[in-house]
């Protein structure tokens, strides 16, 4: 019985695909810049088909472009001949992957792009195959050796694809700027959107602002602060800049004095922690968390950061409800 070494077969496998991407990194050229001028440009949408491996692939491709700003759908060759030819349009570009370029279900699919003028890109490995001469921009990709014995089973090829679509598509997102906020945008519900939630996406704003002026008395600020149901105020000067800041943490130290006499500068807290609203919310939770705090002021500053201006409070409420730790 032959003995098998299975983590030489498991690194052969590695070692055969990392030379493929070698090749693959070497291969990039004009053909490339203008794919990725001509997407850019696009006013519609980039339809990605394949068959088999390639088509598997082409989904993935298709849904990295849609989750960077690009959007993107996948349609499926043998569906396009029975009526989803009429998913495209004009405005669309569509981009074939075929590792061949010669695959018999791509047929129907690229004689209509042809016929009606919508731009085809082709990426294949082959030349001189039907998908290539076909295409207004092709894509070549290097020959590579298959992973395994017999070569038998698309790998390598399949890995040099998936790399290709993650260079298409990072390079179009510096091609069009697409930032963390536009990801953020995209991604609401996962992780990364939740990180990169920022202050003024959950700060309080308008009428709901807890300020005052520091003249004010105490008694009629411990009404007003229950009134805003926030456990804080924002205490300002006559030019309405910030000038202290009250919670009710600082009420409750001075309960064994009669404060309803006092003003509201008296007891304040001078020179109060404030955030930035562009400011990501994680960071001003870390802020709260350190300084055992509840609620951050949102302000601008004027004047060498001498003139704060509020526009705004965050409470640690709201960012935990938005499901940021």
């Amino acid at each position: 019985m032959r003995n098998y070494n299975y983590k030489k077969i498991a690194k052969n496998v590695i070692a055969t695909e990392i030379a493929a991407l070698k090749k693959l990194n070497k291969s990039f050229n004009n053909s490339f810049l203008k794919a990725i001028n001509l997407i850019a440009k696009c006013r519609g949408k980039i339809i990605l088909a394949g068959i088999g491996k390639s088509g598997l692939i082409s989904r993935k491709i298709s849904a990295t472009l849609s989750s960077v700003g690009s959007p993107s759908f996948y349609l499926h060759p043998a569906e396009a001949a029975h009526g989803d030819l009429g998913q495209i349009t004009n405005k669309d570009i569509l981009l074939i992957l075929s590792y061949s370029g010669e695959t018999e279900e791509l047929k129907n699919i690229i004689q209509y792009v042809n016929r009606f003028g919508i731009p085809l890109i082709g990426v294949a490995s082959k030349k001189n195959s039907l998908l290539l001469k076909a295409s207004d921009i092709r894509i070549v990709l290097p020959e590579v050796k298959e992973a395994g014995e017999e070569s038998l089973v698309p790998t390598s090829s399949t890995a040099m694809q998936l790399a290709f679509g993650d260079a298409l598509a990072v390079t179009l997102m510096n091609k069009k700027k697409f930032n963390k906020s536009n990801f953020r945008q995209l991604h609401p519900a996962g992780t990364l959107g939740k990180m990169l939630t920022t202050v003024e996406d959950l700060m309080i704003t308008g009428n709901k602002v807890p300020l005052i002026n520091e003249q004010k008395k105490m008694s009629e600020a411990i009404n007003y602060m229950s009134k805003k149901k926030l456990g804080s105020l924002i205490v300002l000067n006559k030019k309405k800049f910030v000038s202290g800041f009250v919670s009710d943490g600082d009420i409750r130290r001075q309960s064994k004095k009669n404060i309803f006499h006092l003003k509201v500068k008296d007891i304040m807290t001078k020179n109060p922690i404030y955030i930035d609203r562009k400011a990501l919310a994680v960071k001003a939770l870390e802020i709260m968390n350190k300084k055992k705090i509840t609620s951050l002021i949102v302000a601008v500053t004027k004047a060498g950061k001498k003139q704060i201006k509020a526009i705004g409070i965050i409470h640690i409420h709201k960012i935990i409800s938005a499901g940021i730790k």
